[in-house]
């Protein structure tokens, strides 16, 4: 199926900037009924969200410039360079906020069932879970490399020609990209990133955090669960968090607990515990330290408040 937008059409993703849509151009060709490919031609300053997905993308950068941001982390993708992420989370952006020119991106989108129906027999080895994961990385940017670029140029040629592109030829284009990025100097993360789309077991580092934040879990239980050492998971953490991982979570469960001292009639002890703390005595002395008030005294200081 194949689908080619007029520049005066929308898309079903919106690219915004200041409330306006900044899409100067749009194509798009589909596999199985889902979007495989996507030419977009964006007009800067603009602002794109990644939606919340189970797919990986690879996205290459035709013409101008744009900055990658996930929370804190910035990257500046370059004319010709591109970047393989895991669309898993939220909080990714795209944007550029150069007024020199357009920007011209190619996005190519993996989806497990369609890969799994290309590779009927076996998975290639690009897509297979790394035998010794270091990390759960969830995005790669590609150096410029001419195989790539060649590669780019044959998918323009059929959003050009859009007659001239077949099921077949889709199947063929997605097999391709699978081997020149098996053959970059890249490969390695790349294999962790795409590997992710078939193992429903293999998270993010953040996501790991995050789902354990209130746990009763060591710092090198997190560690072993994001199957690093205790040094490069405290090398991680600081980098993403900037922060060490035993402050920073443990101002996580302070704050859990003072919200539910607010709103909630539970006891101390209960919410203690349901905040990840197995002493309330140590609860008790971290939360007179951080709020300069007994867990009890807050709570009263806020009913009291209310009723004013």
């Amino acid at each position: 199926m194949i689908i080619a937008l007029k520049k005066s059409e929308q898309p079903a993703v919106k690219y915004q900037s200041k409330g306006k849509i900044m899409i100067t151009d749009y194509k798009k060709h589909d596999l199985y009924g889902k979007t495989l490919i996507q030419k977009i031609e964006l007009a800067p300053p603009f602002k794109f969200d990644f939606p919340v997905t189970e797919q990986a993308c690879f996205l290459y950068v035709k013409a101008g410039e744009v900055d990658y941001q996930i929370d804190d982390e910035q990257i500046k993708v370059a004319t010709d360079y591109s970047l393989l992420l895991n669309c898993i989370d939220s909080g990714k952006q795209m944007r550029n906020s150069n007024q020199n020119g357009n920007c011209e991106i190619v996005i190519l989108t993996f989806y497990p069932e369609i890969l799994k129906k290309i590779y009927e027999r076996e998975l290639p080895q690009l897509l297979q879970k790394p035998k010794n994961a270091i990390s759960n990385k969830s995005s790669e940017i590609i150096n410029s490399d001419f195989l790539i670029q060649k590669y780019i140029e044959g998918l323009l040629f059929y959003f050009e020609n859009p007659s001239l592109i077949s099921e077949d030829i889709l199947v063929l284009k997605v097999k391709e990209i699978i081997l020149l990025l098996s053959q970059t100097q890249n490969s390695e993360s790349i294999q962790l990133i795409l590997s992710q789309l078939f193992s429903p077991a293999a998270y993010t580092f953040k996501q790991i955090i995050e789902a354990n934040l209130f746990s009763q879990l060591t710092i090198e239980e997190l560690a072993q669960q994001n199957n690093l050492s205790v040094s490069s998971f405290k090398r991680e953490f600081a980098k993403i968090y900037h922060d060490t991982p035993a402050n920073y979570i443990k101002m996580k469960k302070l704050e859990k607990a003072a919200e539910l001292l607010q709103v909630s009639d539970q006891r101390i002890t209960e919410i203690a515990f349901d905040c990840g703390f197995n002493d309330l005595a140590n609860f008790t002395k971290s939360f007179t330290s951080k709020y300069h008030v007994s867990p009890t005294n807050y709570r009263q200081k806020l009913n009291n408040s209310q009723q004013l």
